[in-house]
């Protein structure tokens, strides 16, 4: 499972300025700790994303393979600004997201199963708007993304 959360963790960083991207939702006991986490350096923006695995099933494909189902949650944040139009800009983050997902659907060849036709494929906006994160008025996003791997016996 490691190969693959890295997959993802690099599909978003390959996304110009996407931001800071942890393969986990980091935590910390004060809001400025917490804040360091997702500014980027150099910057002083606040942009970042964590991946989470929010469930898993498996599957018998035949007697020598089975089919693993991971969703994952990806969630991003970044410091509102209004006056240069901020939502736009994490708008189209979100977009050029969608599209390195797309573009390499099987994340280098990772996955192998392919999408049953009339599912949900790529990477899907849950929702998006403003939230509190660590102290900053930002715009929050929530994707899905559903992975299929066949494993073999």
């Amino acid at each position: 499972m490691s190969a693959l959360r890295d997959a993802i963790v690099a599909k978003i960083s390959s996304v110009p300025e996407v931001g800071v991207v942890h393969a986990y939702e980091r935590y910390a006991t004060a809001m400025d700790k917490l804040k360091a986490l997702y500014v980027v350096p150099g910057s002083g923006v606040l942009r970042g994303w964590f991946i989470r695995r929010l469930a898993l099933s498996e599957t018998s494909a035949n007697s020598r393979a089975r089919i693993v189902e991971t969703t994952w949650r990806l969630q991003g944040v970044m410091a509102l600004n209004d006056a240069d139009g901020s939502e736009l800009v994490f708008d189209d983050l979100i977009e050029q997201l969608r599209t390195a997902f797309r573009t390499d659907p099987t994340l280098g060849g990772l996955l192998k199963a392919a999408t049953p036709e009339g599912e949900p494929a790529g990477l899907q906006l849950l929702d998006t708007g403003a939230v509190m994160f660590a102290g900053v008025l930002c715009h929050g996003a929530r994707l899905a993304l559903r992975t299929r791997q066949l494993i073999t016996a």
